[in-house]
């Protein structure tokens, strides 16, 4: 029966338990340079050393303007690569895994003089209008992305994770809400089908590719669960193998799409993508709680389970967690003498 500690394989992805650290944006870069520090090192090497499997890099963008801020991650030169290499190469000293989310912000895109989108539709009031990229601009991001996954491979990381969710320019691409083209880019999936293609073309073949994704929209007259299972198999046909699921980040919350916040809120979705779309799926959603993630794996309602804040609070929460269950907690030598 599978749990959470048991191991998980797909393709030449090979895990020792069921637990990943999602990307969660750290705003730590100085000098807007978009290159991880010495923060970074700390941030990612200790969840390593604290038994996560798989470590997913924060969200890093193909261009700087494409950051959410100034201070976010960005993988757009080769003199990069040193930087990222370190951090991927003592995850692996330490047993564990590691991804990269790349990824564009579009209208979110918070600190760029001037954002850009599929079409001139700000987030709200107290972000700036976008520019519509032009079809040939949208033809050379698709480049952009595909530059960021060689870098990242060349750098050494075991799986890429393209940011298709919560409103960044995959998903406003994808959406009706914001995606009012009138040339070939106004079918909905077209952007985010050639990313994956690209992606693909920079990986190895045994290289499992990922994909977060909104599966539903909590904004008045965003699309719903079916709409994301429509998307997810466009994807998967396109190339994805592992399908990250979460929800929402388009808009304001419609009052009657509130999705509250509960354990293991978000579920639902992963699982229906699951059955839908015959894919492997990281679930998220409040799963800190260790007895709650691991239902989640032994109900078969994902594969693998992502746990943001709680690991932001203890960053050896997968040691924590295997305590608790009873399970052979993936304790460090060095540390057994405290247990």
């Amino acid at each position: 029966m599978k749990d959470l500690f048991s191991p998980f394989e797909y393709k030449g992805l090979t895990l020792k338990n069921r637990i990943v650290m999602p990307p969660m944006c750290q705003y730590s870069v100085v000098d807007k340079d978009g290159t991880p520090n010495a923060w970074h090192d700390t941030h990612y090497i200790s969840r390593a050393v604290g038994g996560s499997s798989l470590i997913i890099m924060e969200m890093t963008n193909v261009e700087p303007d494409g950051r959410i801020s100034d201070q976010c991650l960005g993988f757009w030169s080769d003199d990069q690569i040193p930087a990222y290499k370190r951090i991927i190469d003592a995850v692996h000293s330490y047993d564990a895994k590691i991804g990269i989310q790349i990824a564009h912000a579009g209208r979110k895109a918070e600190d760029a003089d001037q954002p850009v989108a599929p079409s001139t539709i700000r987030f709200d009031e107290n972000y700036k209008e976008p520019r519509a990229l032009t079809t040939e601009e949208v033809k050379e991001m698709v480049e952009k992305f595909r530059l960021a996954v060689r870098r990242s491979v060349k750098a050494g990381v075991d799986t890429i994770e393209l940011h298709g969710a919560h409103g960044y320019l995959i998903h406003q691409f994808h959406s009706e809400y914001t995606n009012k083209r009138t040339d070939e880019y106004g079918e909905l999936s077209k952007f985010g089908v050639e990313v994956i293609r690209a992606a693909k073309e920079e990986m190895p073949a045994d290289m499992p590719l990922i994909m977060r994704i909104s599966a539903v929209e909590f904004v008045e007259n965003g699309y719903e669960i079916d709409y994301g299972i429509k998307i997810a198999k466009a994807y998967k046909d396109a190339g994805v193998d592992i399908f990250h699921i979460s929800a929402g980040g388009e808009g304001a919350i419609a009052p009657a799409k509130h999705p509250g916040g509960h354990a293991a809120y978000l579920v639902p979705y992963a699982r229906s993508i699951k059955e839908a779309v015959d894919v492997p799926v990281i679930a998220v959603g409040n799963l800190d709680d260790p007895k709650v993630a691991d239902a989640t794996i032994s109900n078969n309602d994902a594969d693998l389970v992502a746990v943001g804040r709680g690991m932001l609070r203890d960053p050896y929460w997968a040691i924590s967690a295997g305590i608790e269950l009873g399970k052979q907690a993936p304790i460090p030598e060095q540390y057994l003498r405290g247990f």
